[in-house]
């Protein structure tokens, strides 16, 4: 089974494809695609994260139009009130059904909410706050606010196996288009 993940973030890669071979063991083979997932390089908001993972599936289904499943992640932020809230969307599509999921959400201290809002990605306001290099790439902020009980990857992985429910219950599920 051809699983083409829409990232070369390893943390990302690595989410997808622990949660697939745990569905499918031994039969997994993963390809990390870049590409472009049409929104702000910070996603602000619910609809704009999930509409990145959205746009990441559709453009790694153009570029590799042979393989089985297509995944995209995109992690966000969202500001309730006065507090910003950091999760991820993901999106799994075969050639007939896509399937959501979002990880769960966590607060952002007040130091990086602020440049965040300000316009700062959060893997650069980590980095910056925490005097990391590219953690992003690593344990991300959940992994850094809650001294690696939770990483990136953690987060990420959950949300892509609960995404993939649909694909493991095929019969309790009709199909959906990409939208």
């Amino acid at each position: 089974m051809k699983v083409v993940v829409a990232s070369q973030n390893p943390v990302k890669v690595n989410a997808v494809l622990k949660s697939f071979r745990q569905c499918w063991p031994n039969k997994i083979e993963g390809k990390a695609i870049s590409v472009a997932s049409g929104v702000p390089d910070q996603p602000m908001g619910e609809e704009e994260t999930r509409q990145g993972a959205v746009n990441r599936v559709r453009a790694a289904r153009e570029l590799v139009p042979s393989a089985d499943f297509y995944v995209g992640v995109e992690g966000g932020v969202q500001q309730i009130g006065e507090r910003l809230f950091a999760f991820a969307w993901i999106a799994v599509s075969n050639h007939e059904t896509v399937s959501l999921s979002r990880t769960g959400a966590f607060e952002l201290p007040p130091q990086l909410s602020r440049l965040v809002l300000d316009g700062m990605e959060l893997g650069d306001a980590d980095d910056l706050i925490f005097k990391t290099e590219n953690s992003k790439q690593q344990n991300g902020a959940v992994g850094l606010l809650t001294r690696d009980l939770v990483t990136r990857q953690s987060l990420y992985e959950q949300a892509v196996l609960l995404a993939l429910i649909p694909f493991l219950n095929e019969q309790l599920y009709p199909q959906s288009q990409l939208s």
